[in-house]
């Protein structure tokens, strides 16, 4: 199956240039996807991007990644309702050295003639002065054309500086760089691109001459309306510092079945018989969550790591567990772990001190916290048998000690299967 075609089938194509079949079919062709670095880190939203690389190079041909040292220092107008804040050198430096980091883990940069390549478009802007920029690319592109541009369109209400309406000028002509340089003719990018894409082909047919082409990405929305890649807390990172494992694992996990379908067969390597073996077998036995299993676990891996995912696997599944294994796995969990699981739970806080000296059960449920209602209410629920410290079954002689933290800080307290309550010692 050639590369458009991959495309076409798993939903990933908008817009198609005419002509740019024939030109992947008849020769390996270079083709390139700008990222944007005014953050330290790609989110989800990139890895709509990074897989569409990744299908360039396992169909044979060269992909190019350009990261915008330079139109960073604009900002794309490019779906926005206003002007975004521009950011320092240093500051930019700092994103693109990231960034570059997190693309080398998915494309082989490695591997002949197909190998992947990345560039910086400050690289050949920063000795570009502002009469070479108007006569060496302003003159070729008509304001009108420029005025035609949907991103520019939807801001002329509110206002657009100078810097953002030449944006399309500077995205052009790195298209027409790349063109002239590395012989790259295909520019790949999100459905909110095709305007700047477009723009470069125009630059380079009338300024160069040569075959250009373009292709989109349709932007991914949720069956629910909410938009993709995104949670309370903001963005999903593909940085396990900004976006723990376990919070992205569980933002896969907890997709609807006709998200995770779509997202199967955008963000997965899995071939066209694989998915539909598993959305049958999902189908059979839908509370099961077989495709959002499938779609978590693949994902989580090639972003961080397998032992990643069982750490992500192990700690989903604690709030559920009983038993010597349960207690393992909650005493072996990381502070970030443990909090991300926690998250929301209600807490009280309490001094070491009163630990190491020993803390009755009934004091942790109700008289240094606010658990229960009452000691009384302390006393019948024990009684029940309902309380577990930590996953295990206690009763009233329960004393707390050092020895029940988990990671020298936490003590977990249940009653029955869902009432959680964690008391933090500091």
């Amino acid at each position: 199956m050639n590369f458009v075609e991959e495309l076409k089938w798993r939903g990933m194509i908008h817009d198609l240039m005419p002509g740019i079949e024939e030109q992947f079919s008849k020769e390996l062709t270079s083709a390139y996807i700008g990222f944007d670095p005014t953050g330290d880190s790609l989110h989800i939203g990139s890895l709509v991007q990074i897989m569409i690389l990744i299908h360039l190079q396992n169909s044979g041909h060269k992909p190019i990644v350009l990261v915008g040292g330079a139109t960073g220092m604009v900002g794309d107008p490019s779906g926005k309702s206003s002007e975004r804040n521009l950011l320092d050198e240093k500051t930019l430096n700092y994103n693109v050295s990231s960034i570059k980091s997190q693309l080398e883990k998915f494309l082989d940069f490695d591997c002949g003639e197909k190998s992947a390549e990345l560039v910086n478009n400050y690289d050949w802007f920063k000795d570009f002065n502002i009469l070479n920029f108007i006569r060496d690319i302003g003159k070729h592109i008509p304001v009108n054309y420029m005025m035609s541009k949907e991103s520019v369109k939807t801001r002329l209400q509110t206002g657009m500086s100078f810097t953002e309406f030449t944006y399309q000028l500077i995205q052009g002509y790195d298209f027409y760089w790349l063109h002239k340089n590395k012989n790259c003719k295909v520019q790949l990018g999100g459905s909110d691109q095709w305007g700047n894409i477009v723009t470069g082909t125009e630059l380079i047919r009338r300024k160069g001459g040569g075959d250009a082409f373009a292709c989109t990405t349709p932007l991914i929305k949720k069956a629910d309306g909410t938009k993709f890649g995104k949670t309370e807390d903001g963005n999903v990172w593909l940085d396990k510092n900004k976006t723990s494992p376990y919070k992205f694992y569980q933002y896969w996990i907890n997709s609807s079945d006709e998200d995770a379908s779509n997202y199967i067969r955008i963000f997965t390597l899995k071939s066209k018989n694989e998915i539909e073996s598993i959305e049958q077998e999902h189908a059979k036995a839908p509370h099961l969550r077989l495709l959002q299993k499938t779609l978590a676990e693949d994902i989580t891996v090639r972003v961080h790591s397998e032992e990643d995912l069982n750490s992500a696997i192990t700690a989903s599944a604690i709030l559920f567990k009983k038993g010597p294994d349960a207690v393992d796995d909650l005493k072996s969990m990381s502070i970030q772990v443990f909090e991300d699981v926690f998250e929301g739970v209600p807490k009280a806080e309490l001094k070491h001190s009163e630990i190491n000296d020993g803390l009755t059960i009934i004091d942790a449920l109700a008289g240094k916290t606010n658990f229960l209602k009452s000691q009384g209410e302390a006393k019948r629920a024990l009684k029940e048998n309902s309380i577990s410290v930590n996953k295990e079954k206690v009763n009233e002689d329960k004393i707390l000690s050092g020895s029940d933290l988990i990671n020298n800080r936490y003590i977990l307290i249940q009653r029955g299967k869902k009432n959680y309550f964690v008391i933090y010692f500091n």
